[in-house]
């Protein structure tokens, strides 16, 4: 007789229908992330308005997203609130075709991002409650929303070299069309075991470990650090194109920075086990550092393809040393908060960096990309003090309470 399969008894084709799931909101990405500055500035919006636009939302989703995985939670299926997500925001994408003035736009992008905002964080959990019950490998799934995200952009980007900012919404909306059906061959898994790390940022003041300064000011840090992103996704394309750049072109260059992001996924675990987590940490911050500082300079299509490679290291390499470390400071019953508070940390951050960010580039231009560069900074500085605050290996709750 043969054993039973680790995965026995998980729905039929679970890997396969949630690595589906994950290219829905992805394609979404792919389009609206590079490309709708792009509309914006064909509305004659000024670079403050673009930036009020896209930070409004980012604001408002730090807050929705809790309250629809609290929902989803509660409910005996979370695949229900995947399916309510993905209706309204077509509907919204769908409303954008009759505006073009800055606040029914500013209204219904932030609608959008409200009802948005818990899509990819309940995918994540589904995936994860696959990942505890029948032991499917999580990286294999995740891995084809990166590579739907990398089509879609490169997709955007041949469609705008065509029918430029015009092109932007009906995308969007065929992507929103995906998520739709997304919601309907998600894996119905029944109610969860554990909570959405969404909705355990009310149980943060609770925690023990959580309040530890090194994982604080990891934490902040590494929220820091992706924050400094916020300037590249709101008026990145927009600057290319005015170097003369096609839409092709703003596709491939962002496309490499995804890609390259994959590969260092890939070799994730080579990666831990060769070097200390805090040491990657600083790495990665530092390199941020001295991206937004080159950013500014004129160094045509190579070399800001090279400069694109460089987001393996300013956001994946920083993702997953903080999400390793989690594993070896945090107690396994507090994983739902530490990661609630991360998406906390970095959404507000990365929120006021874009509202920051509009202003900046509407005074100076690309050259505003060096005040990320101190964003980046500040993170960094917070992530070295974690890591002198931290207590040595052997002395940690996680390894004392649960085994490590």
């Amino acid at each position: 007789m043969t054993a039973p399969s680790v995965t026995a008894g998980a729905p039929p084709f679970f890997a396969a229908r949630i690595a589906l799931v994950f290219c829905a909101p992805m394609m979404v990405n792919g389009i609206a992330l590079p490309f709708f500055p792009v509309w914006l500035e064909t509305l004659s919006m000024s670079d403050f308005q673009i930036g009020i636009v896209l930070a409004v939302p980012m604001f408002v989703r730090v807050f929705s997203a809790p309250v629809a995985g609290l929902i989803a939670d509660r409910i005996g299926e979370r695949s229900i609130v995947l399916l309510w997500s993905g209706t309204l925001s077509l509907a919204t994408a769908l409303a954008l075709f009759a505006t073009g003035s800055f606040w029914p736009v500013l209204l219904l992008y932030t609608l959008q991002g409200a009802v948005y905002s818990p899509y990819v964080p309940i995918t994540e959990a589904i995936a994860l409650s696959g990942v505890r019950r029948w032991n499917f490998d999580y990286g294999r799934m995740r891995l084809w929303g990166s590579l739907a995200f990398i089509l879609s952009t490169m997709t955007g980007g041949w469609l705008a070299g065509f029918y430029g900012g015009a092109m932007v919404l009906p995308a969007m909306a065929v992507a929103f069309v995906l998520t739709v059906l997304g919601a309907f061959i998600a894996p119905k898994i029944g109610k969860p075991r554990r909570p959405s790390p969404i909705t355990a940022i009310a149980s943060v003041s609770g925690t023990s470990t959580l309040r530890q300064r090194d994982v604080q000011f990891m934490l902040v840090g590494a929220s820091l650090i992706s924050a400094s992103h916020a300037m590249y996704y709101a008026f990145s394309a927009i600057h290319w194109q005015k170097l003369g750049f096609t839409g092709t072109d703003v596709g491939l260059l962002w496309s490499a920075g995804v890609l390259a992001e994959v590969i260092l996924f890939i070799f994730a675990v080579q990666l831990r086990r060769r070097f200390n987590l805090w040491s990657m940490m600083i790495f990665g911050g530092t390199v941020a550092v001295g991206r937004w500082i080159l950013f500014p300079m004129e160094m045509g299509f190579a070399g800001y393809f090279v400069l694109q490679c460089l987001h393996a290291f300013t956001f994946a390499i920083v993702h997953i040393s903080v999400q390793s470390r989690l594993v070896e400071r945090v107690a396994e019953e507090q994983e739902a908060a530490a990661q609630g508070l991360y998406f906390f940390y970095t959404g507000i951050f990365t929120a006021l960096a874009t509202f920051v960010s509009g202003y900046t580039y509407s005074w100076y231009g690309v050259q505003g990309f060096h005040l990320m560069s101190l964003v980046a900074a500040t993170g960094l500085v917070c992530i070295v003090a974690g890591r002198l605050v931290a207590p040595r290996a052997g002395t940690q709750p996680q390894s004392v309470a649960s085994g490590g």
